[in-house]
């Protein structure tokens, strides 16, 4: 092959090897990149090595189908991954560059509450700016989006951050008050002072254990010392809600998820329970496309639901809603 041909060759599959280690870096497996890159496992594998060879570095430990950077490995990583992440983005920018419409994918991570309680609004605006954008969300826990967005399955996240860490940035988007949902003829409806034995008294609805949404509450019981039941353990606050208004128990909930249409009695508890914060969770460093910058930057000037004085939704202590939205002393 001519000196000529071999220098092209180079050059060409350089964006090869360079993807499939990054790919292997972000997944933590040669399998997952291939996936992602539509080639067999022994290519990937190939690339890399040859990756390797050509740097005459080892950029991966091998503990059977897991990997781990060799601090080689994350040098490379620090300096290749801006690069991929740029090329995969490549027809987008040029799209935006260019004054066209910005297209492709938005990948977002998002628990259920953000699905159905922040997103809706925004992408409804978003869409019709950007109708050539097609959305992909992923309905996961924290700790799933997390796995998301540092395997680069998912662009950012949408919900709540319990723990930081050095390589996750968060924007807050809003702090929602903590409610108590009865029933509207329920016995604690119509009372001013609440206390936490008189919560634990009557049976809770609440979201599976494992959700962060129940492990507050249980860590508030348990610091008060106040045992409790739970009555029903039911996926989502648009069913839960359903479930409270039919009296078969009650439930803590962040006013985010009051629409003002339930038939329920809402009764702050901001006394007991913290308030819930919302925001944009991304990977430090990470290189957006231009349909999740704007993205982002509508859904950080979207004040949802929020009352005239630019603060979250509050519902006044003892008033209970009624139906069609009217709220009842």
């Amino acid at each position: 092959m001519p000196n000529r041909d071999r220098r092209f060759y180079y050059k060409r599959d350089r964006l090869k090897q360079l993807r499939a280690f990054c790919f292997s870096a972000e997944t933590g497996r040669i399998s997952k990149a291939a996936e992602r890159m539509f080639l067999s496992q022994p290519s990937v594998s190939l690339l890399v090595q040859a990756l390797e060879k050509d740097l005459s570095a080892k950029l991966f430990e091998r503990n059977g189908p897991r990997i781990q950077l060799t601090p080689e490995g994350r040098l490379l990583y620090e300096l290749a991954a801006p690069l991929v992440e740029g090329m995969e983005t490549l027809p987008a920018t040029f799209a935006e560059k260019s004054q066209n419409i910005v297209s492709g994918e938005l990948r977002i991570a998002a628990g259920e509450t953000a699905i159905l309680y922040i997103l809706p609004e925004a992408m409804k605006a978003f869409t019709e700016s950007y109708p050539a954008v097609h959305f992909n969300l992923h309905n996961v826990t924290a700790r799933d989006g997390l796995a998301l967005l540092r395997a680069n399955e998912a662009e950012f996240m949408v919900g709540t951050l319990l723990e930081m860490s050095d390589d996750i940035e968060y924007r807050p988007l809003g702090a929602y008050d903590p409610m108590l949902i009865t029933p509207r003829d329920h016995p604690l409806a119509a009372r001013k002072d609440i206390t936490l034995e008189d919560i634990a008294a009557h049976g809770l609805i609440l979201p599976p254990r494992h959700l962060s949404s129940s492990r507050m509450v249980d860590l508030v019981f348990e610091q008060h010392h106040v045992p409790y039941q739970i009555r029903l353990e039911a996926g989502g606050w648009e069913v839960i809600k359903q479930f409270v208004a039919r009296g078969l128990g009650i439930s803590i909930c962040a006013s985010l998820c009051l629409t003002g249409a339930e038939d329920l009695a809402a009764i702050p508890v901001g006394q007991y329970f913290p308030r819930r914060n919302y925001g944009i969770i991304l990977r430090k460093g990470k290189h957006l496309s231009p349909a999740g910058r704007h993205f982002i930057d509508l859904l950080s000037q979207t004040n949802l639901r929020a009352d005239p004085a630019g603060k979250p939704v509050r519902f006044a202590q003892g008033r209970r809603l009624s139906k069609g939205g009217k709220r009842d002393i």
